[in-house]
């Protein structure tokens, strides 16, 4: 007697997405306007007559269309995107190498792609468009993972030219890149032996990158206070003099907050600091809301990591949307944390900007498309037709 089949249960998505990601990620865009708008003041002084007003607006618009491409992609089923994840990686790295022969240089890094009006990072699409494919990846090659040839191979043959493109220009972005990586490839089962023979090579060409750029050095340098790379270039001298000024005007900002803050729109080392609007702007909260202020914002990104990984990530209807889960999750809380702990001291200065805080333009657009995506495997958390 022969018997049908049963039906497949095929996950469904739910009515709504993550409310509590979507309400962080809310709040932070509140903060960031804010924040943004007085810290802004400057920038509009030298550069517009003091119209704070059309930086106001170009950050809101930004902020829009981040949180458009969250709406958005949130809608669009992750298994369609995974789909075209290659396509996307291998055109984000063919603009990475654009980069290097026709990108724009600003303030002494060649990472900007100019189209007219327009200009944009690759490195922001990039760092989504490998998130995306390790995930793809990881989720065909679980059955033989631990095989170096198989499965180890295949997903550095991605992740290496990615963040090493990234790196050339880049340390900051291609350094939380790779953490993030590092994550996905332990839940993903990677053999630790082989993540730890892939780590110590980046940590050789870590070194290589910061000994070839003196700007790079002196940023280490300042940090640690510590004379290691050996140069005569007077320019280095220099940079690190710069590095020390930015780090001890972001002390003096945390020092002046205290724990409640001077008020809103009343920060004074908004005039001493560099880029207070984009890579200090969590000097500018500490300094008008003070440590309170600055731990509500540090708390909404503990609020995201723990959402993401113990509800998203955990209750992922597959693989591929664990693996999502997890490098999305971490991109995005990591990058909120390294800016805080460069503002604090903690980490050698770099560029990277505030998740939804910062002044930015591509990042911000990244970020919310990395959201979306996070929001629709919440839709298809474990529930069944």
């Amino acid at each position: 007697m022969s018997t049908a089949a049963a039906p497949s249960r095929q996950p469904v998505a739910r009515p709504h997405a993550d409310r509590a990601i979507i309400w962080g990620v809310l709040a932070l865009c509140a903060v960031g306007v804010v924040a943004v708008y007085s810290a802004v003041s400057f920038l509009a002084e030298t550069k517009s007559g003091g119209d704070t007003e059309r930086f106001l607006f170009r950050h809101l618009l930004r902020v829009g269309l981040a949180l458009g491409a969250a709406g958005v992609l949130s809608l669009v089923d992750y298994r369609r995107l995974a789909r075209v994840s290659k396509l996307a990686l291998l055109g984000s790295l063919a603009l990475l190498v654009a980069v290097q022969v026709m990108g724009a240089v600003t303030n002494g890094a060649q990472r900007w792609i100019e189209l007219g009006p327009i200009s944009f990072q690759p490195s922001d699409l990039a760092k989504v468009a490998l998130i995306v494919h390790v995930a793809v990846l990881l989720a065909k090659k679980q059955a033989y993972i631990g095989d170096l040839g198989r499965g180890f191979a295949p997903l550095l043959a991605w992740i290496a030219p990615t963040i090493l493109l990234i790196g050339m220009e880049d340390l900051s972005t291609a350094a939380v890149l790779s953490a993030t990586m590092g994550a996905m490839l332990f839940v993903g089962r990677v053999r630790v032996l082989h993540m730890a023979a892939v780590a110590l090579a980046g940590l050789v060409l870590a070194v290589g990158f910061l000994s070839s750029s003196p700007q790079r050095a002196a940023r280490l340098e300042a940090w640690t206070g510590v004379e290691l790379f050996a140069s005569n270039d007077e320019a280095v001298e220099i940079s690190a003099q710069d590095e020390n000024y930015q780090a001890d005007q972001a002390r003096i900002a945390f020092a002046m907050g205290g724990v409640a803050g001077v008020g809103p729109g009343k920060s004074l080392q908004r005039d001493f600091l560099p880029a207070p609007y984009n890579d200090f702007i969590f000097a500018i909260i500490a300094e008008e809301y003070g440590l309170v202020g600055a731990g509500v914002v540090l708390f909404v990104f503990v609020w995201l990591l723990g959402r993401g990984f113990l509800r998203v990530a955990k209750n992922a209807p597959d693989p591929l949307g664990l693996f999502l889960a997890t490098g999305l999750t971490t991109a995005v809380v990591l990058g909120g944390f390294v800016n805080a702990a460069v503002a604090t001291g903690l980490l050698p200065v770099t560029g990277l900007a505030m998740p939804f805080v910062s002044y930015g333009g591509t990042s911000m657009i990244a970020t919310g498309a990395m959201v979306g995506i996070l929001l629709n495997v919440s839709r298809h958390s474990k529930t069944t037709a």
